[in-house]
């Protein structure tokens, strides 16, 4: 089994030690600190979620941009939106999280797989509809993070429409056409109409 790299970030150092100790002496896991270190999964330890914590959080992912796993002692208002964009992945209780839950979710981390608490996911639809009312309706944008207009231009691509085709159907110029689609693929990072085709469908908008 290809090991799993992993970078630790604790709000205090003996639960740093503890952690990085632990995941160490499993097989499947290397532990990693050094400055040139890319690490696949950051596990990030606190007892809150205060200023600091966020903080600490928002440097990981600045730092790595790698699915994180959240050890908190703190579950009652988990800012659960701001979590997401700091590549938060797994959320585990500080208090009652075993070593064996542990690496399971930094092993689902690293295959692209989430681990959430029962009570975080309760609040979850609630948080999606003020992500969808106060953060992407105003913007335009949807649970996908297309544009209306984006999933226009996916649709016909799907239908085999080809760049003229699509202009005239939406009444666009061939250049607005291209321009939706680059801005599109290099904004979601898609490789090319194939790929963002498919994006869009796995999304469930088109």
């Amino acid at each position: 089994m290809e090991q799993v790299r992993v970078a630790v970030r604790s709000s205090d150092p003996m639960s740093r030690v503890g952690l990085t100790s632990y995941l160490g002496s499993h097989g499947d896991l290397t532990v990693v600190d050094g400055p040139d270190d890319r690490p696949d999964v950051v596990v990030v330890s606190t007892d809150r979620l205060g200023s600091d914590s966020m903080a600490r959080l928002r440097q990981a992912a600045t730092d790595f941009a790698k699915p994180t796993v959240l050890v908190t002692g703190d579950l009652a208002e988990v800012p659960l939106l701001t979590l997401v964009e700091c590549h938060v992945v797994a959320i585990l209780p500080k208090k009652t999280v075993t070593g064996t839950q542990l690496v399971d979710s930094v092993q689902a981390a690293a295959d692209g797989n989430g681990v959430m608490p029962r009570d975080v996911l309760g609040k979850l639809p609630r948080r999606i509809e003020v992500l969808h009312r106060e953060v992407l309706g105003p913007k335009g944008l949807n649970g996908s993070g297309l544009r209306p207009r984006e999933v226009d231009v996916l649709r016909l691509i799907a239908d085999g429409c080809d760049t003229e085709e699509i202009a005239q159907e939406l009444s666009y110029s061939e250049r607005t056409v291209k321009n939706v689609i680059y801005n599109l693929t290099a904004r979601l990072h898609l490789r090319n109409r194939a790929h963002a085709v498919a994006y869009a469908l796995r999304a469930g908008v088109i």
